[in-house]
């Protein structure tokens, strides 16, 4: 009997030893992700992938757009000194010169501000009256209004103020009532 004993204790044994295996291969086979979960894990590292990719494309591309619209800014800022000029020496011909030296000069300065305004520049249209807009305009000093309803307004424009698509390169001048 000691030897059916000794044969059902190593039974019970080998059963317990096999119920433990049999739990310890399921916790395995949960711990490994499925085919269809990996293949759901990289399709949608993929679709993050792509749509990074397809961000980064559209960020450089605006930033080479913006380059090119202002890669001619500082040129413009500089020509803006030559177009005052034009026009200061306009209203001087006009006043005490000959009418074909104006008309000449005129040619030249409208042909000159053509290509100008080609090229991407617009003059701020700023008149007496208007509000002060600090986004626009730069006060160079403040005096007393002439009437009342020119308080906190523009009363003179002493420099025309330019844009170059959407982006001010030159405030407008301006004298503000108080």
């Amino acid at each position: 009997m000691d030897n059916q004993d000794i044969n059902e204790e190593s039974i019970n044994n080998q059963e317990e030893t096999n119920i433990q295996n049999e739990a310890g291969s399921e916790d395995n086979v949960t711990a490994k992700p499925s085919a269809e979960e990996l293949l759901a894990e990289e399709k949608d590292r993929y679709i993050r992938l792509y749509a990074e990719f397809e961000n980064y494309k559209k960020r450089t591309s605006k930033e080479k757009m913006e380059f090119f619209q202002y890669a001619n800014q500082d040129m413009m800022v500089s020509m803006l000194g030559v177009l005052d000029d034009f026009e200061r020496a306009l209203k001087e011909i006009a006043k005490n010169g000959n009418p074909s030296d104006l008309q000449g000069v005129e040619l030249i300065y409208n042909k000159f501000k053509s290509k100008l305004t080609e090229k991407g520049l617009k003059a701020m249209e700023v008149n007496a009256g208007d509000s002060f807009n600090v986004d626009f305009h730069e006060a160079i000093t403040q005096i007393p209004a002439p009437s009342e309803d020119l308080k906190g307004k523009i009363v003179d424009v002493i420099e025309t103020g330019y844009t170059l698509g959407d982006k001010v390169i030159r405030f407008a001048k301006v004298v503000t009532g108080n």
